[in-house]
């Protein structure tokens, strides 16, 4: 499911960070996760990182809706997104999410913010991220895919029909 909204604000086991390695909860993405969920989602941060770029780590989501925020580390404090960097975070997201039993997860455009990565390449790269998710043993009961605004939702929709064959 591809939809426009507000990613803190949805009720999933899952939501995914568009994290920088240090796991600092800075701006874009990861500040909003900060204000609506609370100092506790930093301080498990603080405990788990430094992870390598292309890595990901799985904390508690504080005051969220959600249950687990999964922070997928396409770049360094500071850097810039590469779709080496980006697909290989989001193959750790799906891993984490199979490990820990996540059924529903929500994921915004990693990356396209402050690390500088195209929308339309980011939605080619997470389209077949996830195709190779599902092809492998994680069977969740949704993936929704949180983009800010309709130009967003727009450049995921037609790399995602085309690998999905879905409307």
């Amino acid at each position: 499911m591809i939809v426009t909204g507000d990613l803190v604000e949805q009720d999933v086991d899952a939501i995914v960070n568009a994290a920088n390695n240090d796991l600092v909860l800075g701006a874009g993405v990861a500040g909003a996760i900060r204000r609506r969920g609370g100092a506790s989602i930093q301080q498990e941060c603080d405990a788990h990182g430094p992870v390598r770029i292309g890595e990901a780590a799985i904390t508690g989501a504080g005051d969220l809706p959600a249950h687990h925020v999964i922070h997928a580390a396409s770049m360094g404090l500071g850097g810039r997104t590469s779709a080496h960097s980006l697909r290989s975070s989001m193959d750790h997201v799906f891993r984490l999410a199979h490990e820990h039993g996540v059924r529903t997860i929500a994921i915004p455009a990693v990356g396209t913010g402050v690390a500088g990565f195209a929308m339309d390449e980011c939605a080619r790269v997470m389209a077949g991220t996830l195709r190779d998710a599902l092809n492998g043993e994680w069977a969740p009961g949704e993936v929704r895919f949180v983009l800010f605004s309709d130009a967003a939702r727009q450049a995921f929709e037609g790399p995602f029909w085309a690998t999905f064959d879905v409307t």
